[in-house]
């Protein structure tokens, strides 16, 4: 208590000088309209950054917050997205089908679910990412994943109880069904295992009109990825000489470095397509050994 006492002591002048100082400037805003208004301004300047301030710092606060709620935005409304419901064909026989209807008697095709990148890598040959989703939600294999911003990822390749993996475009083993979006052409996406920017669309024919910057979208004849999604844009055009087709360069649109929210799609007809292309398969190969 001495020392505080001390103190004040010492610096009594100060302290006065402070007060009356204080108290003139008070005085001079208060009766001079001019004084007054300046000193609002200047007020009202300085009060105006420190609450943009204050903003920034609160907003990055609940940053993680806004991310899930626009990610559950997100979700509803690519759930909600006429491409991904199709017309069922009743000319010949009617189906009454479980899965949900629009007022235009469309049913549901894809269904989305919302994720969150726990393990990423880009740095090997064969790069998987690790989602925070798993069979107890209803992940199963060989279903799609986009992005948050709605842009091709990869393929669910293994599920665990809580957790799937998902093999991304940056694995020198992944092969998915692109097609351009200028000229309707498809071809197959693959890695070369170098370059984490950039993936390559392989066998189209050198007929198609293509130029560099043209879009490339996921292709209709994937089962595990909707169509319609943006892939990427070529960055260069060459020729295969071994086959005589074109490769595509393609700088892939989603930003694999910060993957952090993505959407685990599901193909609601995938268990259909997949069986019916293995019993053709199993037919075919049989009937090559009966004479036609």
């Amino acid at each position: 208590m001495r020392n505080i006492f001390l103190f004040i002591r010492r610096y009594f002048t100060f302290f006065a000088f402070l007060v009356l100082q204080g108290v003139s400037l008070w005085f001079l805003f208060s009766y001079n309209r001019f004084h007054r208004a300046k000193f609002l301004g200047i007020a009202n300047e300085f009060t105006g950054r420190v609450n943009t301030q204050f903003n920034k710092v609160e907003d990055y606060l609940y940053l993680k917050e806004e991310n899930r709620h626009l990610h559950a935005m997100n979700d509803s409304l690519l759930n909600a997205r006429i491409q991904d419901f199709m017309l069922r064909d009743t000319s010949l026989k009617y189906v009454k089908d479980s899965l949900p209807f629009d007022t235009l008697g469309h049913f549901r095709r894809y269904f989305f679910r919302p994720a969150t990148v726990v393990y990423n890598s880009v740095n090997s040959q064969k790069n998987f990412i690790q989602l925070n989703r798993g069979s107890d939600q209803g992940i199963k294999d060989n279903m799609g994943v986009l992005s948050s911003d709605g842009y091709a990822v990869g393929v669910v390749v293994a599920v665990s109880a809580n957790f799937c993996q998902v093999m991304s475009l940056l694995n020198v083993k992944s092969t998915i069904s692109a097609t351009l979006k200028k000229t309707g052409e498809f071809g197959l996406l693959e890695w070369d295992g170098k370059d984490p920017r950039y993936i390559y669309m392989r066998r189209v024919p050198k007929t198609s009109d293509v130029l560099k910057g043209d879009t490339v979208m996921t292709s209709p004849y994937s089962f595990s990825i909707p169509p319609g999604y943006i892939v990427g844009t070529i960055a260069d055009v060459k020729v295969d000489n071994a086959t005589g087709l074109y490769d595509l360069k393609v700088k892939t649109s989603v930003n694999f470095y910060r993957l952090q929210q993505v959407h685990i799609v599901e193909n609601l007809q995938y268990d259909e397509q997949a069986k019916l292309f293995e019993d053709t398969r199993i037919k075919t190969e049989e009937t090559k050994k009966v004479p036609r």
